[in-house]
């Protein structure tokens, strides 16, 4: 990855959900100037494990050559719908960084009690590996793990897009219009976005 160019693009994609069955993604394709020059939208289902094939999806249909990473924010969205990192990776030919915010002893035991004998989403959990936590010039951490990228090249991506606070700005300006098409479409049962 090329860091240090100054039309270095992500994408950035967050999720919204409220009592649903289905959680709303937003992505966001923001350059290092924070000019946004993209937006796609997605839908997974919340309990499910759909959520890998639908941001493969998302990124396919933009379809943009120019995106030099995917952040996600998070590996675990939607009431456990696991992301595999890899997988998006190695379809899109784009390092994937996962990011998150809080401290944990990590997400196994609560997976077994709510989704008791489901061992495939347990692994998919476990084979995320460790995060690292970054500190930014906010003062504030943040956490992440990244898949196709060097660790140097994790930290730097985060920091230069981590303005304010400790969510990086494709994920945070994703994350608002993630909520508001989540509000915007409160009484549809499943929001088409395909």
């Amino acid at each position: 990855m090329q860091l240090q160019k100054r039309g270095i693009r992500v994408l950035g994609i967050s999720e919204s959900f409220a009592d649903r069955d289905w959680s709303v993604l937003c992505g966001v394709v923001m350059r290092r100037d924070l000019h946004i020059d993209g937006f796609c939208f997605g839908k997974v289902r919340v309990g499910g494990m759909d959520a890998t094939a639908e941001i493969i999806r998302m990124a396919a249909a933009l379809d943009r050559q120019d995106v030099n990473a995917i952040m996600l924010n998070g590996c675990v969205i939607a009431w456990y719908n696991v992301i595999h990192p890899v997988e998006i990776m190695e379809k899109t030919g784009v390092p994937v960084i996962c990011v998150s915010y809080k401290d944990s002893e990590g997400l196994t035991g609560h997976i077994r009690h709510h989704f008791p004998g489901d061992e495939e989403r347990v692994r998919g959990y476990e084979n995320l590996g460790e995060r690292i936590s970054i500190p930014v010039k906010t003062g504030l951490s943040l956490f992440a793990r990244g898949y196709g990228c060097t660790e140097q090249e994790v930290r730097h991506l985060c920091r230069i897009f981590t303005l304010h606070g400790k969510i990086p700005e494709p994920l945070r300006v994703a994350r608002l219009c993630a909520r508001t098409v989540m509000q915007q479409t409160r009484t549809d049962t499943s929001p088409s976005f395909s």
